[in-house]
């Protein structure tokens, strides 16, 4: 925080993708505080990689300790000086999130949950949505790929609202505590986007899979490989719907934006959509 709206350097992982001083020094900070700690764990952290275990076995593999580490989840925020990033910190036991940590310095909240403990927020339980209608939801949304002009509107037509707020690990935390009714986004995550947040709104009572149902964490997936789909259990298999769209039939997934867009068109003016 004391670098907030003062960063002095930005640089480009990529066209779009963006690291900061601050990042490189938060992340400097928790791995030292790891290894002081917990010298014999692996480390797996977003920017420096990773640290295998004093064993000489990898940080990925799927037995022993490993934390994952994200010093700022939302660093084009940050950088901007939007107030919606958060630091993520999760310790991952034999493959499987067994602690998770998320930190919102602006508000002054942590998020935390263990694998056989309830969700917390700031040391008091939290739940997940118990909202009875999906026409109510607010949805965290990033959605992309084949047909993704008809998938996102029938996803807003199914729901209250989408949101978009640019820190996935934040936004996952918030579906803990029903901030936010489900959370979707349907590639580009890493690792260390959902080891922490992920755990926190599991055991706030959500309901997580990737967006084929299959399972939400994957200690050794690539950078930027997967996606994710939280929501309450009763209303998790019809948003993994909506997300997947038409499949499998001629002109499906792949023409459904199309032909949605084509309907739009003719519509004509004074016909708009409510959004």
């Amino acid at each position: 925080m004391d670098r907030y709206e003062r960063v002095e350097r930005v640089d480009y992982k990529s066209a779009r993708d963006i690291v900061t001083e601050v990042d490189h020094l938060s992340e400097a900070l928790i791995v030292e505080a790891i290894r002081t700690a917990f010298p014999a764990d692996g480390i797996l952290a977003e920017e420096s990689g990773s640290r295998d275990r004093a064993d000489g076995s990898p940080a990925s593999a799927t037995t022993g300790r490993t934390w994952v580490v994200d010093p700022l989840d939302g660093t084009v925020n940050y950088a901007n000086g939007i107030p919606f990033f958060c630091v993520s910190l999760a310790l991952v036991v034999d493959g499987a999130p067994a602690v998770g940590v998320v930190h919102d310095p602006c508000r002054g909240e942590t998020f935390e949950a263990t694998c056989l403990g309830p969700a917390l927020l700031n040391g008091r339980p939290i739940r997940a949505s118990t909202k009875d209608r999906l026409s109510d939801f607010v949805v965290a949304l990033a959605l992309g790929g084949r047909g993704v002009a008809g998938r996102l509107r029938s996803i807003r037509r199914a729901i209250r609202i989408p949101r978009a707020m640019g820190s996935a690990a934040l936004s996952l935390a918030y579906v803990g505590n029903g901030r936010f009714d489900a959370f979707v986004q349907s590639s580009g995550l890493s690792v260390w986007d959902v080891a922490a947040a992920g755990l926190v709104a599991e055991r706030g009572g959500a309901r997580l899979t990737t967006p084929e149902g299959g399972p939400w964490f994957e200690l050794g997936a690539a950078p930027k490989s997967f996606g994710l789909v939280a929501a309450p259990p009763g209303h998790h298999d019809a948003i993994l719907e909506l997300v997947r769209g038409p499949r499998d039939q001629p002109g499906g997934a792949a023409m459904t934006g199309a032909g949605d867009e084509r309907a739009g068109r003719r519509r004509g003016p004074g016909r708009k959509e409510t959004r």
